[in-house]
């Protein structure tokens, strides 16, 4: 879940993105995974979904780095945060983020989304 207030609006990444609405210091823990809400799903069960449901997760989840057999979906805005080479938040542990430089108000969050596909993007498709 999120732990700094966002908001979400065009992007000229991509679609939509997450916005800081305040000032995030450089080390802010931004993100944590929390089970009560973000959802670890079987990849047996990813992968017997067709349709909608196959394409909204192929699109909002990523592999779960602990472990293989599972996908993670976030249920918050986070899911929304787009791809950059040089990101202003560090996805590198599997269920923490944090800001990786300062993160201005009105400026959009994103990440390296090479740290949740080994492979490229080919796992759940492009991002």
């Amino acid at each position: 879940m999120l732990l700094v207030d966002v908001y979400l609006d065009k992007s000229r990444i991509q679609g939509i993105g997450v916005f800081a609405k305040n000032h995030i210091p450089r080390g802010t823990l931004v993100w944590k995974l929390d089970p009560n809400y973000d959802r670890r799903i079987p990849v047996e069960t990813y992968e017997r979904e067709t349709g909608p449901i196959k394409a909204y997760l192929d699109r909002y989840s990523y592999p779960d780095r602990r472990d293989p057999n599972y996908i993670v979906f976030e249920a918050d805005d986070a899911r929304y945060m787009n791809h950059a080479d040089d990101p202003n938040c560090d996805v590198s542990l599997p269920e923490e983020t944090y800001a990786s430089r300062d993160i201005a108000p009105g400026e959009e969050m994103t990440c390296n989304y090479n740290h949740f596909f080994e492979a490229g993007f080919d796992f759940l498709g492009d991002r």
